[in-house]
């Protein structure tokens, strides 16, 4: 999810019909035998495309004005290095000695097919066992920075994102003063979280490292879509694992940590950050759907955004952020 426009549109996805998906496959060597799936994605467009030979390959189709050619090479370039050192992701295809390719005003990239399921967080090993591939993640996301992609922070995350509704037609108006009111009692928050932690180290992330985004076989996971990774603190790809009672949660920190900490030094410090980096995704997401509205795809789907009721619980969601904002930071068991 970002929020930017940096980067001019020039096209949307009206145009990228099955025969485009196709000719753009074909375009790059290979020879596709017409079965499409479209894979579950709303910011890019993702198919599982059939080969009259071998395995199918996923084709991803980038949302035209989001990332930059460079921002995207950046990507590619990290699931390499996280290649290399036998780390499971699904980096795309190097092709002509290119991963990502042009064709109809579209850019895409190839990748292999993994299949996987969920994984069963509520088992400590399992949890541990991610820990292990994060703690590996980022001890390769800390040799260098990367220099297109932004930071996870107060202001990308926060207060643009926030300004940003408050300045566009979506927060109905009986609404708007209270959602403009919790929004800043919340980046008020938040920033005296960031203080507490004080000058946490920050390095390349996968950045959106929820379940969904694992595909767990009994070999293990493979770490998916890095299409959110950017610079920010370690925690940050942590945190989507905890749920439940504080109890839960400490207890589902400490597995984590225990196989996290055998690859990365880990900073406690960064503890302090859970409830507002969470507070922050919550105003991103809220934004970044805004954002895609005049996608008819996002319509279908988030059929409840833009609602009174969608509003007031936004509303009463920073309210309870805020409260546990002020609350002890949890400490691994």
């Amino acid at each position: 999810m970002v929020i930017s426009d940096k980067v001019p549109v020039t096209h949307d996805f009206a145009s990228l019909t099955p025969v485009c998906i196709l000719d753009a496959v074909e375009s790059v060597g290979f020879r596709a035998d017409g079965r499409l799936l479209a894979l579950n994605s709303y910011e890019n467009r993702v198919y599982q495309v059939g080969m009259e030979q071998g395995a199918p390959l996923i084709a991803k189709f980038y949302r035209p004005g989001r990332w930059s050619d460079e921002s995207i090479l950046e990507e590619h370039t990290f699931l390499q290095e996280l290649q290399e050192y036998e780390i499971p992701v699904v980096p795309p295809l190097i092709l002509g000695g290119d991963t990502l390719h042009s064709f109809g005003g579209f850019r895409f990239s190839l990748s292999h097919k993994h299949g996987g399921r969920a994984p069963e967080l509520e088992d400590p090993s399992i949890l541990e066992r991610l820990g292990r591939f994060l703690g590996r993640i980022h001890a390769i996301g800390t040799l260098r920075p990367f220099q297109q992609r932004p930071e996870i922070n107060i202001d990308t995350f926060g207060v643009v994102p926030s300004n940003f509704l408050l300045t566009q037609d979506f927060i109905p108006k009986d609404l708007l003063p209270a959602y403009g009111s919790v929004v800043k009692h919340a980046l008020e928050g938040v920033t005296h979280c960031f203080a507490r932690a004080g000058d946490v180290r920050i390095l390349r992330l996968h950045g959106d490292c929820h379940p969904g985004n694992i595909l767990w076989t009994d070999d293990g996971p493979h770490f998916v879509d890095f299409d959110d990774s950017r610079m920010g603190p370690a925690i940050q790809d942590l945190w989507m694992f905890l749920a439940g009672e504080r109890a839960d949660r400490v207890r589902q920190l400490g597995d984590v940590l225990a196989g996290y900490e055998d690859f990365h030094d880990f900073d406690e410090r960064e503890l302090h950050l859970i409830e507002a980096l969470r507070t922050l995704r919550l105003i991103h997401y809220s934004a970044w759907l805004a954002q895609r509205w005049d996608d008819p795809a996002f319509k279908q789907a988030f059929p409840w955004f833009n609602t009174q009721h969608y509003w007031q619980d936004r509303i009463l969601e920073l309210r309870e952020q805020i409260a546990l904002m002020e609350e002890a930071p949890l400490w691994s068991a």
